[in-house]
């Protein structure tokens, strides 16, 4: 017997994906609520960033990622600007701004303001975030930390 992509898994609304895309940003960033990552995302969730270095796992992960970027910038703020869905994938873009007050992996504390925009593709299973694909563009993060010179390179260029 030949199985189709998606036969035999729970099917879930586009939209109740989106919703879920959504709190992942509202509850664990903007609010902090660490807790909802066991409600959020599957037992082997994986966040795919190629700016860090080792690959967020399962909530546990998770929890270490959003805590580390809370750390440093405790006033950080997502917003959702627009979101599709279509089968088991939705794609959400954001801008998320802050103010680095803690140390980011190894970058000591500058007191900048950040402004990231960026795009993000949820893979769903079972109603729950089982991948996160981030894509950003790090060197403006780090221009804006002050970092790097800024040399007319910038997202917003």
């Amino acid at each position: 017997m030949i199985r189709r992509k998606g036969e035999g898994r729970r099917s879930v609304p586009k939209e109740e994906n989106k919703a879920t895309s959504r709190r992942f940003y509202e509850e664990l960033f903007n609010r902090g609520n660490l807790d909802a990552a066991e409600e959020l995302v599957i037992s082997d969730f994986v966040l795919h960033d190629p700016n860090i270095p080792e690959q967020p796992r399962g909530p546990e992960g998770l929890k270490r990622f959003v805590a580390m970027y809370r750390g440093a910038f405790p006033d950080i703020e997502f917003t959702i600007e627009d979101q599709v869905a279509e089968g088991e994938n939705t794609a959400t873009r954001w801008v998320a701004r802050g103010t680095q007050q803690g140390e980011l992996m190894g970058i000591a504390p500058t007191g900048n303001r950040v402004e990231v925009r960026a795009f993000t593709l949820h893979r769903f299973s079972g109603g729950k975030i089982a991948e996160d694909w981030a894509h950003y563009y790090a060197l403006d993060v780090v221009r804006q930390l002050g970092i790097v010179p800024d040399r007319g390179w910038s997202q917003g260029s």
